[in-house]
C-alpha cells in the first residue's frame, strides 16, 4: 500500500541564499532556512554530489570521444627545406655554389572501416559507464536529502524533548510554591521543601541540557550544509505528518522487490557490469584484422625548377586513395593480456553487483524490523505515559490529603517525565524509520520535500 511521509514546510519568510541558498535576515538575528532551502543548499554544496556531477561530465566527454572515433580524420601537412652544395656547369665548366629551397604541402584523411567492432564495443562501454555515473549522481542526491531530513528530525526531536523538560520544570515550580505554603502553615516539614527545591533545580539543569542538545543539532545541520559556522542561522522546523508513520504498514517481500527495481546504486552496478562486458568485446577485437581507408592530395615546389612557384604547384599536384588491411600475427601477447584483464574486471563487476544486491536486501530488512520495533515502542511508551499520568494525579491527591509522602510523589513525577520523553523518542523514531524506508527502497525524490514508501 502506497504511503507518503511529507515533510511540509511551515509558512515562513525564508529567502534564497546568495552564495549558499538563503539571504541574511539581520532583523531576526539569524538567517532563516527552511527545509526546502536546506535541501537546495545540500544539493548545491554537498561534496559527494559535486564529485558525482563531475564524474557524469567526464563520462559524457568519454562518450563523445568514442563517437568521434567513427569519423575520418583530416590532416594538413607542410614541410620546407634549404639545400646547400655545389653544382658543376657543363656549359661553362665551372663549379658553382648553389642553394636550393623546396616546399611540400598536402592534405590527408583516413577512416577505420573495420577493427573487429572494437570502436562499437568501446562506445557501448562508455555509454553504460555514463549511465552508471548518472545513477550514482541520483543516489548521491538522495543521500544528501536524506541526511538533511535526518538532521531536521533530530532537531525536532530535541525541541520536543526541550518542551517536555520545560513543562516538567513549570510543574515542579508550581508544586514547590504549594509545598512552601504548606510548610509555612506548618502542615509539612521543612525537609519536604528542601527536597522539592532540589528536584526543581535538577529540572532546571535538564532544561539547560535539552537546550544544549537543540543547539548541537543545529550545529550538525550547519556542518551537513557546509554553511559558515561564524554566522547565525534560524532553522525553520517543518511540520511532520506523524499520522502517516503511525498508520503505515509494510510487506517485507514487496519492499525488497521494490528496492531491487528502484535503487539507483544497484542499477549503477548493473550498468557497470554491462560496461565491463563491452570492455571484454573490445579486448577480443584485437584478434581481428583492421581495415582502413586513406586518401591524400599534395603538391611541391623547388627553386631549382625553371617554372614559377604557382606553375610548379599546379603541375606537381596529385592525389591517392588506398585501402589498408592489417592482420595481427604476433603482438607480444598484448591482446591476450588485455582480454584477460577485461574478464577479471567483468568478474569483479559481477561480484560487486551480487554484494550490492545482498546489501540492499539487508538494509531493507533491517529498516523493516526497525520500523516494526519503533511502532511497538511507541505503543508501549504511550501506555507508560498514560499510566504515569494517572500515578502522578493519584500521588498528588494523596500528598495533598496527607496520606502520601513527597518521596512517592517525586518518584511518580520522575516516571512521568521519563514516559513523556520516551513517547517523544518513540514517535520521531517511527517517523525516521519510515523516512529511512523510502531511502532504502530508492523512492526518495531529491526534487521534492516528501518521502514516498510502498
Amino acid at each position: 500500500m502506497a504511503m507518503t511521509l511529507a515533510l511540509t514546510m511551515a509558512v515562513g519568510e525564508g529567502q534564497s541564499l546568495r552564495a549558499q541558498g538563503v539571504a541574511p535576515d539581520t532583523a531576526q538575528g539569524g538567517t532563516p532556512i527552511t527545509f526546502e532551502d536546506a535541501v537546495q543548499i545540500a544539493l548545491k554544496q554537498n561534496i559527494s554530489v559535486a564529485q558525482a556531477t563531475n564524474a557524469v561530465a567526464s563520462d559524457a566527454a568519454t562518450v563523445r570521444g568514442a563517437k568521434m572515433s567513427f569519423l575520418p580524420n583530416l590532416q594538413l601537412s607542410t614541410s620546407g627545406s634549404q639545400t646547400y652544395g655545389r653544382n658543376f656547369s657543363e656549359t661553362t665548366g665551372d663549379v658553382l655554389n648553389r642553394n636550393t629551397q623546396s616546399l611540400n604541402a598536402g592534405i590527408s584523411s583516413s577512416v577505420t572501416l573495420f577493427n573487429g567492432l572494437q570502436n562499437v564495443a568501446t562506445l557501448h562501454a562508455a555509454e553504460k559507464t555514463q549511465d552508471a555515473g548518472t545513477l550514482d549522481l541520483t543516489r548521491a542526491k538522495q543521500t544528501a536529502v536524506f541526511t538533511v531530513a535526518s538532521n531536521y528530525l533530530s532537531i525536532i526531536t530535541a525541541q520536543e524533548q526541550l518542551k517536555v523538560q520545560q513543562e516538567n520544570l513549570a510543574s515542579l515550580e508550581a508544586q514547590e510554591a504549594e509545598i512552601k505554603k504548606l510548610v509555612d502553615a506548618g502542615a509539612r516539614a521543612i525537609s519536604d521543601l528542601y527536597s522539592q527545591q532540589a528536584q526543581t533545580a535538577a529540572a532546571r539543569l535538564a532544561v539547560v541540557n535539552a537546550q544544549h542538545d537543540v543547539e548541537l543539532g543545529q550545529v550538525d545541520l550547519v556542518q551537513t550544509l557546509r554553511l559558515d559556522p561564524k554566522m547565525s542561522y534560524d532553522f525553520v522546523a517543518p511540520t511532520v505528518d506523524e499520522s502517516a508513520a503511525t498508520s503505515a504498514s509494510f510487506n517485507l517481500d514487496s519492499l525488497v522487490n521494490l528496492a531491487y527495481a528502484q535503487r539507483a546504486d544497484l542499477a549503477a552496478e548493473s550498468a557497470r557490469l554491462d560496461a565491463s562486458g563491452q570492455a571484454v568485446k573490445a579486448a577480443n577485437a584485437g584478434w581481428w584484422p583492421t581495415v582502413s581507408l586513406s586518401a591524400g592530395y599534395n603538391s611541391s615546389y623547388s627553386s631549382a625548377g625553371a617554372l614559377p612557384f604557382a606553375n610548379q604547384l599546379d603541375q606537381a599536384r596529385g592525389g591517392s586513395i588506398s585501402i589498408g588491411v592489417s592482420i595481427p600475427i604476433f603482438d607480444r601477447g598484448q591482446t591476450s593480456v588485455a582480454e584477460q584483464k577485461a574478464k577479471v574486471q567483468e568478474d569483479d563487476a559481477k561480484l560487486a553487483l551480487e554484494s550490492e544486491k545482498q546489501q540492499v536486501a539487508l538494509e531493507v530488512k533491517r529498516a523493516y524490523l526497525d520500523f516494526q520495533s519503533a511502532g511497538q515502542q511507541l505503543a508501549a511508551a504511550e501506555a507508560q505515559q498514560k499510566a504515569s499520568d494517572l500515578a502522578v494525579t493519584t500521588s498528588q491527591q494523596r500528598y495533598q490529603a496527607g496520606a502520601g509522602t513527597l518521596v512517592e510523589l517525586t518518584q511518580a513525577q520522575a516516571a512521568q517525565v521519563q514516559a513523556a520523553s520516551a513517547v517523544v523518542n518513540a514517535r520521531y523514531s517511527l517517523v525516521f524509520q519510515q523516512a529511512l524506508m523510502s531511502y532504502y527502497t530508492g523512492q526518495l525524490d531529491p526534487g521534492h520535500a516528501l518521502f514516498a514508501a510502498a
